[in-house]
């Protein structure tokens, strides 16, 4: 179909606007060729007359059916021009507030201006293994299909965000590498990924600033390069830039700012670490306040420094490195505000004082005269000499200025270097992906050199983008087998020829750069002159300053002042030799001179076309020339790579949030290439629908013969072929059928024609339907007035006024006798309603006062009970007070012994060291005497000496001996030092033995206290028995006085005796006399029940005799008369009494009566009946308060014995508490090993009276028996019997009283025993080692003692359990279901070299589907139980350990070893569970014994407390829970969406739409599996059939099967929020039939209690939001009312994704979306828009008791357990 034959009535076009550049009209009138004008009406009503030309190409373009606007992918469109697109984006963008657009292979994305919820780390992987075009656009889908790509192919990927300044470029690119961070975590140390996103913020600070378009404008080329390994996850990052505008550093336009690193230094000035600095306000500073705005709204520089500085840190940035950066940076700051002075026209001069220069020398390291010199100066190098040369003010700013950009682009360029050293990581490089954040397309009312390099930089990137495009078109049409033709595209090549050829702008500009006098008017005049000829260069025509180059996105008027020095770059060497000289050493390392390295690339790859060589040497210095240089490097990095495309758009320049500007968006559309796609797409054929979406969706326009052909691929060929004759228009492909434009907006308006077709029909006959009904209601109607009107006419005709008063005297005659009636019978129900409550009322009465009685007794008892235990309470506490007493004197007389020891080890060293000193006085006395007893020998050669040394000699000598003397007191007095202190010594010894001798008699009496008070609990005990025997001789009395007058009512009762006596002959045991009572209180029930029967009956007969009666007045009196006589008569009257009144009625009535007898019969048979009703209730009355009193007699005495035997077994027990008590108290004294031998005596007596209690035991049994049978014969033999088994118990009371005072006799003995041995052991040794033995002696053995008392106690814990079961009655063994094998004590014996085997074959190589089918469900867990049971019967510790170890190990292992079988998961989850259960269950403790047998308690744990192993397995279940829902989530979750969303449950509901280029893969329709509803429920019945095959706990089904459901609502209720495709009425009913279809799937397998269907609400609601009415206020209250699941987001993201499949459908308009979120305002809730997937409920382990008999279980033969043995 020809393009013009569309030009129809009503059909809608485009046509220029000059304000909204296009604009809406309807066609009036059908077009023609030839015609000259095309009527139309605007959307405001107005009529407008289109000129035309001749021929068709100058017809507006065609607007797109309704059903098409708003699609995901412009592609998607059937009318591919400028204005569909633009609005299209902005429906999308406006009324739908979504931001992302396909537009074939470019993501377009429209900068909001505001914080939207859509890139949360739950978005990131709902996006995660998603194929391109699955959910709605994001960015996030197009890093997915990069990394999908790197991944599948093994190449390189590149995505380039392209855009104008404030499009969101920048956030776009954070937001990939935030992706790949996300889904590619490394898992190593060195968090690689999160150190490229923490390079972000540097770059920024450093490379962004504010301009009058963008806050945060990126003033930097940036290329990232991130590195993946062989498993693809990040291993590093690198990072290239390309031409930061350095000219922001020293000039920025009004309202702009510098860079954000200087203003953040400001704001942080008042630091400690910036005091250095000497920064001030950022107004104060030259460079930073040139704009006037210093502050951006909204931004916190401060804040934003802080984290900086963090991002430092975390990239291993050192403080150091930080703080040189900071000090360049503050002395950019302070160079900007020296002050240049001019001093005449030709020279100018710095001040060395000048404040601001000493801080900048200060910071850098430099020399302030050689900077106030040649700041001012220049050095000119001639031939023979060098001149230096003042130059002028303006020259010396300029090169102040040149030195701060080259200072910060060299300070730029090491961050980035140093960044790149940070994220480089060991590692080879498998393959990268590269985000390239370039500036887009400019143009402003000044450009100059930098918008010249950006827009170059632009032409290279379209004519890449433009080859790509064209090649995948090409691949896409060989791909589906279609004849290729040649395009007409694009191609810019000329314009960059015209920049970077020879003879070029860029050749011209570095030519000119090299004269010294170059000018920018020579270069210009150069251009002219060279590129005059060039259409794609033009001359303006009111300028001589500029020229004009024709780009591929519009026409740029270049400014050329200053193209030549931003193109030099120039900087003074003078400067740059001071700046080297400096002794900063960072920078001095940027002005270092550079060695020329060759540079070497790891990618060699052919250009698009072959570079320009430049002409010199010399002009790769230029920045044009570097700029090229590293744009060539760059393409062919593109080149490498598959790229993706990211277009930035910007929709107004105000910054409003969901604003949208068409002059500004169209203008972009054009630069960024947009335009281009859509116009090389149109060209072709631009609609690509799949041949299952056409056949979904234009089944309607098939034929039945066409519906029946199977192929669907033919039916479709079929269908064109009939619809659209022209071949051309169509092609078919291998998967895909191609239409040319507007082909199928042809189809649409047929589908549409059709359906209004069937519409009509349908309410064509709807109407008449509707009006048959009306008409056929109408007349039923009339039919029915005609009845009631002929009627009333025929009821006039035939009535008479005599009929009427007849009848209304007949119905008054009537209303009198009636009344007369009811009332006489009323008055004889009055009389016996009185008396039946007189009775009642007495009855009730006596009982209150029984029970009071009895409420007195109970209190009675309570008192004396209360006071015995508070007693008892009292004596414990004080033996425990005086218990720790002794234990703290002990332990402060060790104390004092310890001290004193230390005392004497003191004064002996003490004593050691003066007999040393004596000694050396001694051998100094011997040595004097040698030396006189010498000079004796020589005193004959020595004469004449003699008497000169006479006098010196006596002299020594008297001195000697008076030493001596001396040192002999000395002696004594030491030796009476040592004398005193052993006395003393002594002293203390002796005290500190009588002081044990008291302690020990204190003890002696405290035990005497203790068996003073046993003595007199034995005598209260005593008391309590005559008590007792003489309150059993009370009821004996009370017995016999209750047989006496059994035996006077015999005969009264003895119907009731009969019942009693066959009851009572199948009673066998005691506890069953309880519901033989209940059974005799049964049968009186409905004795009374009888009774009211018969009662009723009576008062039956009484009605008909008195209806009978009712004829004659005389019987009526003689009835009143009767009738009082029971009134005047009391209960108990008498037959004869009755007969009385009988006569005298009768001789009245013989007296007026003509037929005496038979009137006197009548009155007899109505006066007898009554009167042999209350006799007889009378007596029953009786008989039934006597047998309820002997019932409460008999009960309350049952009762009370039972209590007596509680009592007396509570007595026993605190008795032998008491015994342990003393037992522990006489241990802790006992010093001496003879005790053992007399507790092994205690022990074997202990056995013997376990033997006894057993032989009593059977006797008790067979007299309870024959007490049975004699119950059987009789019920007061019951009661004797009852009192006989009360002795029994009162003697084994005795029996063990005996015993008791047995061992306590014993207890003595060994005590006596110990105080003998105590004074022997006193009476030896000396105190100091006396002392030291006996407390070591007495620590060993109270050590020794109580782990043998602990064995005791643990023995008489046992024997009292057995003493315990053996009381029991004997019900519980007669009720048990089956026999309990005597063999078997559910118990397994192995060895402990058996223990690996045991684990290997019950653990590890157990399989759920091998020899696990056949067996019990539990098995394995029993049988480990079993073991842990055995282990813990021989009291090995040891043993028990390490098999709970082992078992917790091998378990653990299994699950390790099987993360992803779910049935091995299930399977021990179950069993894990079991064997906590029996852990609970045969603990032993209270809680967990209610529900067991006696069996079962009597297989309990004895010796060991497993409540920590407990806790182990708790959380072994819980970590295998969650391995369990893990792997039910990765087999569930990939057919949640195709089976809840996708799976049309309701066949022809809906129908698919076209999804553009962005399509899913072929495969998806044909070689995927196809997942349904069905599917859903099957692997639902899987899960649950394993699990309940495995024996898990119901209540921990419904939990696994709630977690599922809430999965199956959180996973499709995401997709619905991205996916727009699915927002429609149609899908809400797809969805809510399937939610049906898993309700009912939970009723079958009996599951409606498990909370499931409640985690579907948000999904349930969600749907029924697709369904409800959108429209008025009233829509809105309803939809805040009812969706209380889902959060405001999720309700405002639905409404703006409504998407209509068809034209009946109308959009959600805005204003409709705008109430509904006011109304959602105060709602309180997540702001998050999506749902948390990984969200677990709290798992609960149910304890339920196993009623499982552990000595029945079997050890099957296929576990291979031959070394266990069954105990």
């Amino acid at each position: 179909m020809a393009l013009s034959e569309l030009y129809t009535q009503y059909n809608r076009v485009w046509i220029p606007d000059p304000e909204n550049v296009w604009q809406s009209a309807e066609i009036l009138k059908n077009f023609s060729p030839g015609d000259k004008i095309l009527e139309l009406q605007r959307e405001d009503g107005s009529e407008l007359h289109y000129p035309l030309d001749s021929g068709s190409a100058q017809l507006p373009p065609l607007r797109n059916p309704d059903i098409l606007v708003g699609e995901n992918d412009l592609t998607a469109l059937s009318y591919l021009h400028e204005p569909a697109v633009l609005h299209n984006l902005r429906v999308r963008f406006v009324e739908s507030k979504i931001i992302y657009t396909y537009c074939g292979i470019i993501l377009v994305a429209v900068n909001p201006y505001k914080q939207l919820p859509i890139y949360g780390d739950a978005v990131i992987h709902a996006y995660s293994g998603q194929n391109m075009g699955d959910l709605d656009p994001h960015i996030y889908a197009v890093a997915e299909e990069a990394y999908k790509q790197m991944a599948r192919n093994n190449k390189n990927q590149s995505i380039i965000v392209s855009g104008e300044s404030g499009a969101g470029k920048t956030v776009s690119a954070r937001y990939t590498m935030r992706y790949f961070a996300m889904v590619s975590k490394s898992g190593s140390k060195t968090r690689v990924e999160d150190k490229v996103l923490a390079s972000n913020p540097i770059t920024e600070a450093i490379g962004n600033a504010k301009t009058t378009r963008n806050d945060n404008s990126s003033r930097f080329g940036k290329y990232t390069e991130i590195s993946f390994d062989r498993r693809y996850q990040i291993i590093g990052a690198n990072m290239r830039t390309y031409l930061l505008e350095k000219s922001r550093v020293v000039f920025q336009a009004e309202n702009e700012r510098n860079y954000h690193i200087f203003y953040q230094m400001c704001a942080c000035a008042d630091l400690p670490e910036f005091k250095a600095l000497r920064l001030v306000s950022a107004d104060k500073f030259h460079y930073a306040g040139m704009g006037g705005g210093i502050e951006i709204e909204g931004v916190d520089d401060r804040a934003d420094m802080a984290e900086t500085r963090k991002t430092f840190i975390k990239l291993g940035l050192k403080e150091d490195f930080q703080f040189d950066v900071f000090k360049v940076l503050a002395a950019i700051l302070h160079l900007g505000n020296v002050t240049i002075k001019t001093l005449n026209p030709e020279k100018c001069s710095v001040s060395s004082s000048d404040p601001h220069l000493s801080v900048l020398c200060e910071l850098l390291s430099i020399n302030a005269e050689s900077v106030c010199r040649w700041l001012c100066h220049r050095q000119i190098v001639l031939v023979a000499e060098t001149v230096v040369k003042p130059v002028p003010k303006e020259r010396a700013v300029n090169a102040r200025d040149a030195l701060a950009k080259h200072i910060y682009a060299h300070l730029f360029n090491c961050v980035i270097q140093r960044i790149n050293t940070a994220l480089k990581v060991p590692g080879k490089q498998h393959s990268f992906i590269g985000v390239l954040d370039i500036y887009g397309f400019e143009t402003f009312d000044v450009n100059s050199f930098e918008q010249f390099c950006i827009n170059y930089a632009n032409e290279k990137l379209q004519q890449q983008f433009n080859l790509h495009v064209f090649k995948l078109e090409q691949e896409e049409y060989m791909k589906e087998d279609i004849p290729w033709t040649l395009i007409d595209f694009y191609d810019n090549q000329p314009v960059i020829d015209l920049i970077e050829a020879k003879m070029g702008v860029l050749d011209l500009l570095d030519e000119e750069c090299l004269f010294p006098q170059g000018t920018d008017h020579n270069w210009l005049q150069k251009l002219y002159n060279y590129l005059g000829e060039n259409p794609m260069f033009e001359k303006p025509r009111l300028s001589s300053e500029a020229f004009v180059i024709q780009h591929f996105a519009d026409k740029v008027e270049y400014q050329c002042k200053g193209f030549l020095e931003k193109n030099r770059d120039t900087l003074y060497e003078e400067l740059v030799d001071i700046l080297r000289a400096s002794k900063f050493h960072l920078l001095a390392e940027f002005f270092q001179e550079e060695e020329q390295i060759p540079a070497t690339k790891g990618i060699k790859v052919r250009p698009a076309r072959p570079g320009v060589k430049p002409a010199s040497k010399q002009l790769r210095t230029t920045v044009g020339d570097k700029f090229r240089s590293s744009l060539y490097l760059l393409m062919e990095t593109l080149n490498a790579t598959t790229p993706h495309y990211v277009r930035c758009i910007k929709p107004n320049e105000e910054k409003l949030p969901f604003e949208y500007d068409s002059k500004r968006v169209v203008q972009q559309l054009r630069a960024c290439g947009v335009l281009e796609t859509i116009r090389i797409s149109a060209q072709s054929y631009p609609s690509r629908w799949t041949y299952i979406e056409f056949y979904s969706r234009y089944s309607i326009l098939m034929a039945l013969s066409e519906l029946g052909i199977n192929d669907k691929k033919q039916t479709c060929r079929t269908v064109l072929q009939r619809l659209i004759p022209d071949l051309n228009q169509y092609k078919f492909g291998r998967t895909k059928i191609f239409f040319r434009a507007g082909q199928v907006a042809y189809l649409e308006k047929l589908r549409l024609d059709k359906l209004r077709g069937a519409c009509v029909t349908i309410q064509k006959h709807v109407r008449g339907w509707s009006q048959r009904r009306k008409f056929l209601l109408m007349r039923e109607a009339a039919i029915t007035i005609q009845q009631y009107v002929r009627g009333k006419r025929q009821i006039r005709q035939m009535i008479t006024a005599a009929a009427l008063k007849q009848a209304w005297a007949a119905v008054v005659i009537q209303r009198h006798c009636r009344g007369f009636l009811v009332r006489r019978i009323y008055q004889l129900v009055l009389v016996a309603t009185v008396t039946i409550q007189a009775f009642i009322r007495g009855w009730i009465a006596r009982k209150r006062y029984k029970k009071l009685v009895a409420e007195r007794k109970a209190l009675i008892l309570q008192k004396y009970a209360r006071a015995w235990l508070v007693r008892r309470r009292f004596s414990a506490m004080r033996r425990l007070v005086l218990n720790v007493q002794l234990s703290y004197r002990v332990q402060q007389l060790r104390k004092k012994v310890e001290e004193q020891g230390k005392e004497n080890r003191g004064l002996m060293e003490r004593l050691t060291g003066l007999a040393n000193a004596h000694a050396q006085g001694q051998e100094r006395v011997h040595t004097l005497e040698q030396e006189l007893s010498k000079s004796a020998s020589e005193k004959d050669s020595l004469e004449k000496q003699e008497k000169l040394n006479k006098q010196k000699s006596e002299a020594v000598i008297s001195e000697l001996r008076a030493r001596i003397e001396a040192l002999l007191q000395e002696k004594n007095t030491m030796e009476k030092k040592v004398i005193d202190s052993a006395n003393e010594l002594k002293d203390n010894f002796d005290e500190i033995r009588r002081k044990l001798q008291d302690d020990l008699e204190r003890e002696a009496r405290l035990r005497k206290v203790a068996e003073n008070n046993l003595e007199i609990h034995k005598e209260d005990l005593d008391k309590e028995i005559e008590a007792l025997k003489e309150e059993n001789k009370r009821l004996r009395e009370d017995k016999i006085r209750l047989h006496t007058q059994i035996e006077e009512e015999s005969q009264v009762k003895s119907d009731l005796q009969e019942q009693v006596t066959q009851l009572t002959k199948h009673v066998k045991v005691i506890p069953e006399l309880r519901k033989d009572l209940h059974i005799i209180t049964t049968q009186k029930d409905e004795q009374d029940r009888k009774i009211r029967e018969q009662t009723h009956q009576a008062k039956v007969k009484i009605g008909t005799l008195t209806r009978q009666l009712l004829g004659d007045q005389i019987e009526e009196e003689i009835l009143s008369g009767l009738a009082e006589s029971p009134e005047n008569n009391d209960t108990d009257g008498s037959l004869l009494s009755a007969f009385d009144g009988l006569q005298k009625a009768t001789r009245s009535d013989s007296l007026s009566c003509s037929t005496p007898l038979g009137l006197s019969s009548v009155t007899i048979k109505w006066y007898l009946l009554p009167c042999s009703f209350r006799v007889m209730e009378a007596h029953l009355r009786e008989q039934k308060d006597h047998y309820n009193s002997q019932l409460e007699a008999k009960t309350f005495k049952m009762d009370h014995l039972q209590n007596e035997n509680e009592q007396l077994q509570k007595l026993f027990q605190e008795k032998s508490n008491i015994t342990d008590g003393i037992r522990i108290e006489v241990a802790r004294l006992t010093a001496e090993n003879m005790v053992i031998p007399e507790l092994k005596q205690q022990i074997s007596e202990l056995q013997r009276l376990k033997q006894e209690l057993e032989v009593q035991h059977q006797e008790q049994a067979i007299e309870v028996k024959e007490q049975m049978e004699a119950i059987s014969s009789k019920l007061q033999s019951n009661l004797e019997e009852e009192i006989c088994h009360r002795r029994l118990l009162e003697q084994q009371k005795d029996d063990n009283s005996r015993q008791k005072d047995e061992l306590l006799r014993k207890l003595e003995e060994l005590e006596e025993e110990h105080q003998q041995l105590k004074k022997q052991n006193q009476a030896e040794g000396e105190a100091k080692s006396k002392l030291r033995q006996e407390a070591s002696r007495l620590t060993a053995e109270n050590m020794d003692f109580e782990e043998q008392l602990d064995m005791k106690e643990r023995l008489i814990k046992k024997l009292q359990s057995q003493i315990k079961a053996l009381q029991a009655p004997e019900k519980a063994s007669q009720n048990a279901a089956p026999a309990i094998p005597k063999d078997y004590l559910g118990m397994l014996e192995y060895k402990r070299e058996d223990e690996s085997r045991l684990i290997q074959n019950i653990i590890m190589d157990m399989k759920p589907r091998g020899v696990v089918v056949n067996m019990i469900p539990g098995l394995a867990a029993y049988l480990l139980f079993m073991c842990i049971r055995h282990a813990d019967y021989l009291n090995d510790e040891v043993k028990l350990k390490s098999l709970m170890h082992g078992i917790i190990a091998g378990v653990k292992k299994v699950i390790m070893n099987h993360q992803e079988d779910f049935e091995v998961l299930s399977f021990w989850l179950s069993n894990t569970h079991h064997l906590l259960n029996c852990l609970k269950q045969y603990s032993g403790e209270e809680e967990f014994m209610k529900h067991n047998s006696p069996r079962q308690n009597k297989n309990c744990l004895q010796n060991f407390d497993l409540s920590e192993h407990r806790q182990i397995f708790s959380d072994l279940a819980i970590k295998i829970y969650n391995q369990f829902i893990t792997c039910l989530e990765k087999n569930f979750t990939p057919m949640i969406v195709p089976g809840i969303l996708e799976h049309e449950s309701l066949q022809g509901i809906s129908s698919m739409k076209p999804t553009g280029f962005r399509k899913r893969s072929n495969s998806v329709y044909e070689d995927m599996e196809v997942y349904t509803i069905s599917s859903i429920t099957e692997q639902l019945t899987g899960f649950h059939s394993t699990m309940s095959q495995h024996g898990m706990d119901p209540e921990l089904i419904r939990q696994v099967i709630r977690q599922q459901f809430y999965l199956v609502g959180a996973v499709t209720l995401n997709s619905i929020l991205l996916r727009k495709d699915t927002c429609s009425c149609r899908k809400g009913m797809q969805i809510r039939c399937n939610i049906s279809y898993l309700e009912e799937w939970l009723k079958e397998q009996g599951l409606q209690g498990s909370s499931a269907m409640d985690t579907l609400k948000p999904l349930t609601q969600a749907a029924w939001l697709l369904q409800v009415n959108k429209t008025t206020d009233e829509d809105a209250m309803e939809i805040k009312d009812k969706c209380t699941e889902l959060s405001p987001v999720q309700i405002v993201k639905i409404l703006n994704s409504y998407t209509p499949i068809d034209d009946f459908e109308k959009r959600v308009a805005p204003s409709f979306v705008r109430k509904v979120q006011a109304l959602l305002q105060d709602r309180e809730g997540s702001s998050q828009l999506m749902a948390d997937t990984e969200y677990r409920f709290q798992v609960t382990f149910p304890f339920n008791p196993s009623n499982q008999a552990l000595e029945l279980l079997q050890v099957p033969a296929s576990l291979r357990l031959p070394f266990v043995t069954r105990i």
